[in-house]
């Protein structure tokens, strides 16, 4: 199926707790893997303004993660590491992995990269930096401290 990305609704909505959301709120998916039906894994065309993170630092137990940049220089930061990525550039974070991750635009340009990951269900999302945790039930993400206590919207 042809999708032309000029057509994908664009989303910069995030389903965070309050608390977090102004991390990301200069980034925006176009949700192209939804666009075209895909079920087995998602793809995003993302959009990262200067300033902006494209999540709160992660990783997950059951999902695979893949990025691909297309414009712009974006740092990549893992446990301890930070590098920067360049278009072409890409990187992969397997499940299981306890090696958080997340993109930070510290140019002053706005970045675009693909954004393509699996949707194995019951997945729990660890984020090392943040009393925060999100586990997937039946399509929803739910978010709760680190203690399980959950977090008010």
């Amino acid at each position: 199926m042809f999708i032309d990305p000029k057509l994908v609704p664009e989303v910069n909505i995030s389903n965070y707790p309050e608390a977090f959301r102004k991390l990301v709120a200069g980034r925006s998916k176009k949700k192209l893997g939804n666009f075209a039906q895909l079920k087995n894994f998602g793809v995003n065309l993302v959009t990262l303004n200067p300033g902006s993170w494209s999540s709160v630092r992660h990783w997950h137990s059951q999902q695979d993660e893949f990025i691909y940049i297309l414009e712009g220089e974006v740092t990549l930061v893992t446990n301890g590491v930070e590098e920067i990525l360049k278009p072409g550039d890409c990187a992969g974070f397997p499940s299981g992995e306890a090696n958080g991750h997340h993109l930070i635009n510290n140019s002053d340009a706005i970045v675009l990269y693909l954004e393509i990951g699996d949707r194995t269900a019951g997945d729990i999302v660890n984020y090392p930096d943040a009393d925060l945790v999100a586990k997937e039930a039946q399509g929803k993400w739910l978010f709760t401290h680190k203690d399980n206590s959950p977090y008010t919207m």
